[in-house]
């Protein structure tokens, strides 16, 4: 199935709601589709379930922290090149590193200001777009490869 058409899908993990609803109101002006999930175990369900293209992830949150939903995300060959926007109250060097080992693609500090909130969005989906159109064109000359070596 091509999704290429498809609306971006982003999912906003975070324990607050007054958090969630922010996000989703910053990210209203957006084509996209938003999914949300209010802890970690329901991250990683929603992950799995809709294979969204960019995740805001809390870091603290219930059950399961946001660093290990994002090794969770990561270590799964289904969602390993799922976009990772971790989303924190913690600015800390180390709190940093360990969200770079975890895997995740960038950082953003709350309070989160919208604009750079969408400018990240906007080039994580940016990014996105040109692996798949890459992808696409791989699969296309392999096969193009493959069918000018069946007619020789």
């Amino acid at each position: 199935m091509d999704t290429s058409s498809d609306r971006p899908v982003i999912l906003i993990a975070d324990d607050h709601p007054q958090n969630v609803e922010l996000l989703e109101a910053y990210l209203t002006g957006l084509d996209c589709e938003i999914l949300t999930a209010s802890d970690g175990e329901e991250t990683l369900k929603v992950v799995a379930e809709h294979k969204p293209d960019l995740v805001l992830l809390d870091v603290m949150m219930p059950r399961v922290s946001g660093f290990e939903v994002c090794r969770t995300i990561r270590s799964d060959p289904e969602t390993s090149n799922t976009l990772i926007l971790i989303v924190t109250a913690l600015n800390e060097a180390s709190d940093f590193e360990r969200g770079v080992q975890a895997g995740t693609d960038d950082f953003l500090t709350k309070p989160v200001n919208k604009v750079e909130l969408l400018c990240r969005v906007k080039s994580l989906l940016r990014v996105r777009h040109l692996k798949n159109q890459l992808d696409r064109t791989l699969a296309y000359l392999a096969d193009v490869e493959t069918s000018s070596r069946d007619q020789d």
